[in-house]
């Protein structure tokens, strides 16, 4: 037999950038513990369509934990009180029967709100725009296995490129740093020798980007580890410090 429970929703509603947001509180009855957090949000604007009102705004593509979109603020948690899920993989059998949920868009200046519970992420793309590629001519596809690198350093590679990009770590950061999401995206570039030719300028450009935008600075409190879906580890801000060093070094 289906479990359901009733619960309390604290919404935060922002009618755009520049409007002054508040909570607003909202009931749910039955809802099927089974069902997703997105789901249960689908539900609610579904009632609040029939009472005539005006829906939450909230962003989310695939649904599937891949695209990162889902960028919500449940409980004090980015993505939420579950570990290693973005929102649309979190179910509501985390919560409790009568249980109130706060829910707010992310928190950061370099994330402005746009409405209700979407923020405006550019500032991603910004940095990502500023050096986050390989831009030279590495030649033809390669035999499997005709560039010799370590496996270790291939994991390592891969892990960084686990990042997804949701901003659940500016969201965690006291700060509102993006080293976390900077360094991954440094690393999985640094670490390959199809990366290392514009190492010292990918460093530079993407880290004067991340300043420019207004993102904090990171103060090792590792609460972006902590809150990644992904698992980005924070050896990758170790290493994103020695590639602008390095960098610095030889201008």
């Amino acid at each position: 037999m289906e479990k359901t429970i009733n619960i309390t929703l604290k919404v935060w509603r922002q009618a755009s950038p520049k409007a002054k947001g508040a909570f607003e509180t909202y009931k749910l009855d039955g809802i099927s513990t089974e069902s997703s957090f997105l789901e249960m949000l689908d539900v609610l604007n579904e009632k609040l369509v029939s009472e005539k009102k005006e829906p939450v705004v909230f962003d989310h593509d695939c649904r599937e934990g891949i695209c990162g979109m889902c960028s919500l603020y449940v409980n004090g948690h980015p993505h939420g009180p579950d570990e290693d899920v973005t929102t649309c993989q979190l179910h509501m059998r985390k919560f409790k029967n009568g249980e109130t949920i706060t829910v707010e868009p992310w928190r950061s200046a370099a994330f402005p709100v746009i409405k209700d519970l979407m923020v405006n992420r550019n500032a991603f793309d910004q940095i990502i725009q500023a050096g986050g590629y390989v831009s030279v001519n590495t030649g033809g596809i390669p035999d499997a296995n005709a560039i010799p690198i370590p496996k270790p350093k291939a994991d390592e590679a891969m892990d960084a490129a686990s990042c997804i990009g949701c901003g659940a770590c500016v969201a965690a950061c006291k700060n509102g740093s993006a080293m976390l999401f900077v360094s991954a995206k440094v690393s999985q570039l640094a670490l390959l020798p199809q990366g290392k030719i514009e190492a010292a300028r990918r460093a530079k450009a993407m880290v004067a980007k991340m300043d420019e935008l207004g993102f904090g600075n990171c103060t090792n409190t590792r609460a972006c580890e902590a809150e990644c879906p992904k698992n980005v580890s924070i050896s990758n801000i170790a290493r994103l410090n020695r590639e602008f060093i390095t960098a610095k070094l030889k201008d």
